[in-house]
């Protein structure tokens, strides 16, 4: 019953208002307001227009943003609980440094990398000890692909190839698709995992703590260096976890919303912009409710897509066949039966 009440029910009633013209004022649920059908998701998935690319430029950049931050955060945070699950000294005090990001407000964080990234910030200063002239990081639009392309001579950033600036799915070009994440959105990547890494790392030692020693003693007796160890032993335990981890990882990274809305708002050129906060900004500054709650939807259908895949993908197979075979079996008694019972019968 409360589930219906606080999950099911809101869920519909947002859902009604997609499918309307409620501008925010007032119920949605009066007669006064427009039915105008699927019109809010034709907006910003097939009709050409600024709210379909603006859209569209929002699912690019978090795309970007979800494959470098999951991996990075996911990556980082293993190799900190191994770390720490090894004999090293002063655990708690790394424990504790390495967690504390986590439980920061995400505010005093953001005003923090805000001073650190800024063009005489600490970040430029130490790149020009080596010789680096550092851009300005969250003011600078130029996509890291596109940049690393030009450096190696691929196209020139400037001028790109007509081929991929002709055409391109979703109302962008294959140009835009392919610029990567831009540099004020990769520093906004190294803020999140800097902030996420500690919290995910947790989670990591608490399942290494659960791994029996007596499966390790085993390998080594076998002769397993740490490598083998890690990927036959340590690796298969930590399943459960790792699919835990990468799951709120995506979760999290397609709702982004406050590290944009506190240092970027979406800028610059755009580049910064994604689907929760594009949601928040029809919502609450251009009064298009019922286009913001489309936008949700989609955005909702994305990460229960990408969840699904990623259970498949990281399923245990072994138990999966045995599930599939004891299956078989139960069909097959079942099939032995009632042919028995009709033998019987005659």
């Amino acid at each position: 019953m409360l589930i219906g009440l606080f999950v099911l029910i809101p869920i519909l009633m947002a859902f009604w208002v997609s499918l309307t013209d409620w501008r925010g004022r007032g119920s949605p649920f009066t007669g006064q307001v427009g039915f105008v059908g699927f019109d809010n998701y034709a907006a910003i998935l097939t009709e050409p227009g600024l709210a379909r690319q603006d859209f569209m430029t929002a699912l690019r950049n978090n795309a970007w943003y979800v494959l470098l931050v999951v991996p990075l955060q996911t990556a980082i945070a293993l190799g900190l609980a191994l770390v720490l699950n090894s004999k090293i000294r002063a655990k708690g005090f790394f424990r504790t440094a390495f967690y504390f990001p986590t439980v920061t407000s995400s505010v005093a964080i953001s005003l923090v990398f805000i001073f650190l990234f800024t063009g005489g910030g600490a970040v430029n200063g130490l790149l020009g000890l080596v010789g680096i002239d550092g851009p300005n990081w969250f003011s600078d639009s130029r996509g890291l692909l596109h940049l690393i392309g030009d450096g190696l001579g691929f196209w020139d950033a400037d001028s790109p190839p007509a081929a991929l600036t002709d055409g391109g799915p979703l109302g962008l070009s294959w140009w835009d698709w392919l610029s990567g994440p831009s540099i004020a959105l990769a520093a906004l990547i190294l803020l999140v995992v800097w902030t996420s890494a500690g919290g995910y790392m947790l989670m990591f030692l608490a399942a290494l703590q659960d791994v029996p020693n007596d499966v390790r003693e085993a390998a080594v007796m076998d002769g397993a260096n740490s490598w083998q160890r890690f990927r036959a032993v340590t690796l298969p335990a930590l399943r459960p976890t790792l699919f835990l981890v990468i799951t709120l990882g995506l979760i999290g990274t397609w709702q982004v919303f406050d590290q944009v809305y506190l240092i970027s708002q979406g800028n610059p050129a755009k580049t910064t912009l994604t689907p929760a906060f594009l949601s928040y900004t029809s919502a609450f500054v251009s009064g298009q409710w019922g286009r913001a709650a489309a936008m949700s939807f989609v955005l909702f259908a994305i990460i229960i897509v990408l969840t699904s895949v990623q259970r498949f993908l990281m399923r245990d197979k072994d138990a999966a066949a045995e599930k599939k075979a004891l299956k078989a079996t139960q069909r097959a008694r079942a099939a032995s039966s009632k042919t028995t019972f009709f033998q019987a019968g005659r």
